[in-house]
């Protein structure tokens, strides 16, 4: 990376979608299936109707009123802006036509590198996991690397085994977090079905979280300190008055696709979703 870069694991910043310098490639290039998230069929590839000719959202403000809540709880991680104005070096598909399936095939694949950017830069803040630093920055570093290379590399890149080797270093990194939880025993409810699961007032801290179903699940005033929540799924959960201060690679995407109050305890990098109540 060239000297004058300043990398996404040192500037969160430049983890965050900036749709104004972005070819609003996550409106072209990704699927949609009409359903209650989406209110139109599309394929990749095919611009939304809602997509103007300046590449900004028609209906950005009333998404979810038109029917397009899932466009909300939507983060590229910042890997639009990327692609857009330095992969492709601000060349847009629209008026360089040949440019655009390459794009539309590289934008997925770096919104991943991205979001592991953002969850290896929260893991290098972590006191707890110091003894793993080493290992986070050196997969941070390689992870930048691989987000700066031609657009014509990624189709060779192996994202899914590089992103495999991440999510075991970072569970390593929570196992240590949440060891450290005032708890006798910690909850194991990595990938489990808690769809709909009456979890009012439940001390969850420390609890592994991991990939686990919490669609439209009753968390209000519960615990997540400390608690492991990458992946966890959150459409439709009620979080009013949980407290998620210190919980683990929790991501702007998984708040705004669940409902919350102002009594809500959130980490200081994120904010509270416009949508929420008071």
């Amino acid at each position: 990376m060239p000297d004058n870069v300043q990398g996404p694991g040192t500037d969160r910043a430049a983890l965050r979608a900036d749709c104004a310098n972005c070819f609003g490639l996550c409106c072209v290039a990704l699927t949609l299936t009409r359903s209650a998230d989406f209110a139109i069929d599309k394929d990749a590839g095919k611009p939304c109707r809602n997509l103007q000719k300046d590449f900004r959202c028609g209906i950005h403000t009333e998404l979810r009123t038109q029917g397009f809540p899932g466009c909300t709880v939507y983060d590229c991680f910042g890997a639009g802006q990327k692609v857009s104005g330095e992969t492709f070096h601000g060349q847009d598909w629209r008026s360089a036509p040949r440019t655009a399936q390459q794009m539309f095939q590289v934008f997925p694949l770096m919104r991943q590198l991205h979001e592991l950017l953002w969850y290896l830069t929260e893991a290098l803040s972590l006191e707890a996991a110091r003894s793993l630093h080493h290992e986070i920055r050196r997969a941070l570093d390689e992870t930048e690397r691989l987000t700066h290379l031609p657009a014509d590399a990624f189709p060779e890149l192996d994202v899914a085994g590089h992103r495999d080797g991440v999510a075991e270093l970072l569970r390593r990194a929570g196992a240590l977090v949440r060891a450290t939880a005032p708890r006798k025993k910690k909850r194991d409810h990595r990938g489990a079905d808690l769809i709909g699961a009456r979890l009012r007032g439940a001390d969850l801290r420390g609890a592994d979280l991991r990939g686990a179903y919490l669609i439209a699940a009753d968390l209000t005033g519960a615990d997540l300190r400390l608690a492991d929540l990458i992946g966890a799924d959150f459409r439709d959960a009620e979080l009013s008055g949980a407290d998620l201060t210190t919980s683990l690679f929790l991501t702007q995407s998984q708040l705004n696709a669940a409902g919350g109050d102002a009594a809500t305890k959130l980490p200081p990098s994120l904010v509270r979703p416009t949508h929420w109540a008071g």
